[in-house]
């Protein structure tokens, strides 16, 4: 098992590190503009992996199905779990918040897919993609509600979702399967090409962005907030994930790639929710950076474990 443990260290987490480290340095010394290619990612080259992804994806209407219960299930546990220790911990609203966003949201999207891509193949990215999707759709709408629920409005929601290109990219995608449609070869092509672009470009945007992250002291209160939103994340949530898989019925590389994508550090996005509705922003920052370490070397066990 060790051996496996290192060969999995050597063929997945380093390649990922080696875009990551650039994204650092860059960052560091070349000046690098996190927010444009944030938006780049964002809007240009996401969609069209999405759409290249579930174009291709072999996926069974039983998968979407699954897919999108566990996605809903485990998130509502997590979410229901987080307000629950918060309150038995007498944290303030704020804290309750944050805590809410370190546990419910994973960095599934620019850390995960690469991830699943070379650990588990095309076919474990393939039943990955509606995962990934439910991910980036919550964040703008139940993320909302748990960082800010004073601010919250359906329409705002709405507004968030609809304002990525990505859902687009998935609508346009379910017409075209469901209408049993394909691109013309040299636009599917072009698609696939944009699409392949997507890994070296957002780990390094993660690294440029885990390089700002600010890591100021804070207070006793927010310590509490900080080791429980670590416990929550790097302990408790593993054990929701799984009970939701065994409920479901969940098994094989389904199982495998949901588990490990539950098991992701905290969403950067989160961290900015967090900063733009006052949900314990420090706290937030901190989670994203120690998870985001620590992942480098928990992931490869349950890659080992889980295959």
């Amino acid at each position: 098992m060790l051996a496996e443990i290192f060969t999995t260290l050597f063929d997945v987490i380093l390649p990922l590190s080696i875009p990551v480290i650039a994204g650092v340095l860059l960052s560091r010394f070349g000046k690098l503009e996190i927010k444009p290619l944030l938006n780049f990612a964002l809007y240009y080259i996401t969609p069209f992996l999405i759409f290249d992804t579930l174009m291709e994806a072999r996926l069974s209407r039983e998968d979407v199905y699954l897919t999108f219960a566990y996605s809903l299930l485990n998130l509502l546990i997590l979410a229901f779990a987080a307000n629950i220790l918060g309150k038995v911990l007498k944290l303030p609203a704020n804290d309750i918040a944050g805590l809410t966003l370190i546990s419910s949201f994973t960095n599934s999207v620019n850390y995960g897919i690469p991830l699943t891509l070379l650990a588990f193949g095309q076919l474990g990215l393939e039943k990955a993609s509606v995962y990934i999707v439910m991910q980036m759709v919550m964040m703008h709408t139940l993320g909302i509600f748990f960082a800010a629920r004073s601010h919250f409005t359906i329409k705002n929601a709405l507004k968030s979702v609809f304002a990525l290109p990505a859902i687009y990219a998935v609508l346009l995608a379910l017409v075209l399967r469901t209408f049993d449609l394909t691109l013309p070869g040299g636009l599917s092509t072009g698609v696939s090409m944009i699409a392949e672009a997507y890994p070296p470009i957002v780990l390094a945007v993660l690294g440029a962005q885990m390089a700002n992250v600010k890591t100021e002291s804070i207070t006793r209160n927010a310590r509490t907030t900080f080791w429980s939103g670590m416990g929550m994340r790097l302990l408790i949530a593993p054990l929701i994930s799984l009970l939701c898989l065994y409920l479901l019925k969940i098994d094989g590389i389904m199982f495998s790639t949901l588990l490990v994508l539950s098991c992701m550090p905290v969403a950067i996005n989160a961290g900015i929710l967090a900063e733009k509705f006052d949900a314990s922003p420090k706290v937030l920052t901190k989670t994203i950076l120690w998870t985001t370490l620590l992942s480098f070397f928990i992931l490869p066990v349950l890659i080992v474990l889980v295959k």
